[in-house]
């Protein structure tokens, strides 16, 4: 594997993560940018890339890192250089790498960052012995990766692992990247705060209490807080997050149909809720899993790195991407 410091930039709907990570995926100093809201322009984006790559270059003596990683959530072409489709951004056809190695003098390696937080999870999270592993991430969306025999299973044009993308309701609720009934529809971050939100709008005496929570206002559900109050015991939250989690299970069960992998590490943001969210995906899982009761079940783990994963993984992928 590579050596040298590597900085890795995880950029999500809503957060653009940076952070100069040492070979054993130790985090040295970080830092944080809101994503640009729903820019037209990937320049914004990209602006906001090189402003927090350069607050930690800054940081550092000239030669000390080697190389940047770019976990991008969209789908990432085989050149691992461009970005073809970033549902929740403004890229189409991105040359992301080139645009940003204008202005970075460093190699620049780019991918899709599921993929990321799964090479991270298997490099240096609780999973460093399985040799079918998938990683899902529940964010602003879902992502997804998979890693068989230490390699990232990338697939014929790049974009392998879109399990967020999966139809599991068919005519089901509209997907941003434009198809209905997608996993993400109903299992990520925005499915939580849609239907924790809808409560309110029906005026349910369900939601009065998580409301106050809010502040009293809608735009004060957000996935946090709602996982915050499930935390502390709100059931209308603990209900929520168990439907999240049952819409888990039966999408890891169809993706079990298809890889069978070992284990399976659950990041991003919504997976803080831990128990609250894995218990009820287990049991779904298990109902739904085809050959039930004939087959050993796959693991279900939090991801060890938690939403760090991304940024680590992507740090560790470019620094051997320069090296190979």
């Amino acid at each position: 594997m590579g050596s040298g410091l590597a900085i890795g930039v995880d950029i999500g709907g809503t957060k653009v993560a940076a952070g100069l990570v040492d070979e054993t995926g130790r985090i040295l100093r970080s830092t944080r940018r809101d994503t640009p809201h729903r820019s037209t322009s990937p320049s914004v984006v990209e602006e906001t890339i090189v402003d927090a790559v350069s607050e930690l270059l800054a940081t550092t003596e000239p030669g000390e890192v080697v190389a940047v990683g770019i976990g991008a959530a969209g789908f990432v072409a085989a050149d691992r250089a461009t970005v073809v489709f970033a549902p929740h951004l403004s890229w189409r056809d991105e040359p992301l790498q080139e645009s940003l190695s204008h202005r970075i003098d460093l190699p620049i390696f780019v991918d899709n960052d599921a993929n990321t937080a799964a090479w991270a999870e298997w490099r240096f999270g609780d999973s460093q012995d399985e040799t079918h592993l998938v990683m899902v991430t529940l964010g602003t969306g879902i992502g997804g990766g998979l890693l068989i025999d230490g390699a990232i299973e990338r697939g014929r044009f790049g974009i392998a692992g879109e399990f967020g993308h999966m139809q599991v309701v068919p005519e089901g609720l509209r997907c941003e990247c434009g198809n209905r009934g997608c996993w993400e529809q109903y299992a990520s971050g925005n499915a939580l705060v849609r239907e924790a939100r809808s409560l309110v709008l029906a005026a349910s005496p369900v939601a009065v209490d998580l409301l106050a929570t809010a502040g009293g206002t809608i735009d004060g559900l957000t996935g946090p807080l709602i996982t915050e109050a499930a935390k502390l015991g709100d059931p209308t939250a603990r209900e929520l997050l168990a439907d999240v989690g049952r819409w888990l299970g039966i999408g890891m069960a169809n993706i079990a149909a298809a890889f069978d992998p070992g284990t399976f590490v659950v990041g991003g943001g919504v997976s803080a809720a831990g128990d609250l969210l894995l218990g009820p995906a287990r049991e779904a899982f298990e109902r739904q899993l085809t050959g039930r009761g004939y087959r050993p079940p796959a693991r279900i783990v939090a991801a060890r790195l938690g939403n760090d994963a991304g940024l680590i993984g992507a740090a560790d992928l470019a620094r051997n991407d320069r090296r190979s």
